[in-house]
């Protein structure tokens, strides 16, 4: 038997158990200086599981690791997918779930090489110290083919002396804010850290031109841009440090990591695994969101359910149907919100990965404190944001009874038949159509003046409407939606929230 069929045997006996695969490692002689190359090829069957771990056993004075690799792409059988296979790195500290010590970078299948020493890496991967000892290829089979994905690794390691040590330059807490104010940013997007094809800077500057207060970082599966966000951020732009976590049931946004910050992505819904790493995303101050949740990529549909979540992705990219199902789903969970006084507050985002993909479309408006991490989490935290397909669209929501009045994401309590009135003003939307929803549906609709700003008022109850929130969209059809979203909010609740006992029961 030959060392290719020995480890193709390994590979499928494995599978067949269902597990995760690791397979033999590959071993370096020691050396003083110059390179080694080591080619290592396999096949992943249908069906194969997640992930298949490549073992690399570094031996001292290595100062890079640099990866290559490919795999073949047959044509499938009608109505299966082809071939797409990722890759990552941990080093030696080990690949255990969650293992954030470990892990050193991925690029899932944006690059076929990459390369990591003391003072450099690719974008996705972390520089520093190439310590000896057992490192791990990570290739995750995100589509088989029913003929099977063969492919290749190179390794190279290259001796001598390390290099400087890579110096972080993350993105300060702070911008220069207006105090207690509604701030404008995006909070998904994506560069070439994982696979956008903007660099940081680019992206910086598609924000500020978006006329955004801030942005946050998303690349999905590493913390690498946290590292470097530092040279963009500015008194006028405000960069939160986050990350998009793409498991095989669906992604979800970090938001407000620490630099540096990692979040595991290796689990399914079924695992168990989720509840562990929100909570871990908790400790550090930050929010997830569940992001795009009825994408139709594979492996992007959310699974999870929305308990632990702090927000869900409503508006993702230029609006779609699967936007619209989205809300409409948002929107029924809110009943019960209004009853208990927990509910899911709904973000927009651009998702923007590259031209001609737009920084800001949509964006979310929140009301913050002032223009600082920690503030601008809270008002995300609370609902109080709304959500606009640019910073030409501007509004704001009320509701009032007597003295006591009420804004986006707050509560009016007044009494269940004290009259409410609701007030919308809204600009940069000429001639759009203004709805008004509650628990019983859209219940007022009116059309904004064709030369400029509008206002209008309805009067309700508690007792009639649970809660009341606002939809502006324009008689523009897209290929999927009669029409387009402009601007939607999430609810002002009106009325006492209903007594719960330690069952969940009203």
């Amino acid at each position: 038997m030959t060392e290719l069929d020995r480890r193709r045997l390994l590979l499928t006996a494995v599978t067949a158990a269902g597990a995760a695969v690791v397979l033999e490692p590959m071993s370096f002689a020691q050396a003083d200086a110059g390179a080694q190359t080591q080619t290592l090829t396999g096949t992943i069957p249908y069906g194969a599981p997640d992930w298949v771990y490549i073992p690399v056993r570094v031996p001292r004075g290595v100062s890079r690791i640099s990866v290559r690799y490919s795999y073949d792409r047959p044509t499938p059988p009608a109505g299966y997918d082809g071939n797409a296979l990722d890759i990552g790195i941990f080093d030696a500290s080990g690949y255990d779930l969650g293992n954030a010590r470990g892990f050193r970078g991925w690029s899932g299948g944006f690059r076929d090489n990459f390369t990591i020493s003391a003072s450099d890496a690719t974008p996705g991967y972390l520089p520093g110290p190439i310590e000896p000892g057992t490192w791990h290829i990570i290739v995750g089979p995100y589509k088989v083919a029913p003929q099977g994905l063969n492919w290749t690794v190179t390794v190279t390691l290259e001796f001598g002396p390390a290099g400087a040590p890579f110096v972080p330059k993350p993105a300060p807490q702070r911008a220069a804010g207006r105090g207690r104010a509604w701030y404008r940013g995006d909070m998904h997007l994506h560069t070439v850290h994982s696979d956008g094809r903007r660099t940081p800077a680019e992206v910086a500057a598609g924000a500020r031109a978006a006329k955004l207060d801030y942005i946050v970082s998303t690349e999905h599966n590493t913390p690498s841009a946290s590292l470097i966000w530092g040279e963009y951020a500015g008194p006028d732009l405000l960069i939160i440090d986050g990350e998009e976590i793409t498991t095989r049931n669906g992604h979800y946004t970090a938001l407000g990591l620490p630099a540096g910050t990692w979040i595991d992505w290796r689990y399914r819904a079924a695992d168990g695994g989720l509840v562990r790493f929100v909570n871990e995303i908790h400790r550090v101050g930050g929010l997830a969101v569940a992001a795009h949740p009825l994408a139709t990529c594979v492996a992007c549909g959310w699974k999870f359910g929305y308990a632990g979540m702090d927000a869900v992705e409503v508006w993702n990219g230029p609006w779609t149907a699967d936007d619209e199902a989205v809300v409409a789903s948002w929107d029924n969970l809110l009943v019960a919100g209004a009853r208990t006084g927990r509910w899911l507050p709904a973000v927009g985002d651009s998702d923007a990965h590259s031209e001609p993909q737009v920084i800001g479309l949509p964006q979310n408006v929140v009301l913050a404190d002032d223009l600082d991490r920690r503030s601008i989490l809270a008002g995300v935290r609370a609902g109080r944001l709304w959500i606009a397909e640019s910073a030409a669209v501007d509004l704001t929501l009320t509701a009032a009874a007597g003295t006591r009045r009420a804004g986006i994401g707050d509560r009016l309590e007044v009494a269940e038949d004290a009259a409410v009135t609701v007030t919308l003003t809204v600009s940069g939307a000429p001639g759009c159509t203004v709805r008004l929803i509650t628990d019983q549906g859209q219940r007022t609709q009116t059309t904004l003046p064709a030369d400029g700003p509008g206002t209008f008022t309805w009067v309700t109850t508690p007792r009639n409407s649970r809660y009341v929130r606002a939809e502006v969209r324009r008689a523009q059809p897209t290929q999927t939606t009669p029409d387009t979203m402009v601007a939607l909010t999430n609810p002002i609740f009106l009325g006492r929230p209903g007594r719960v006992d330690e069952h969940g029961r009203g």
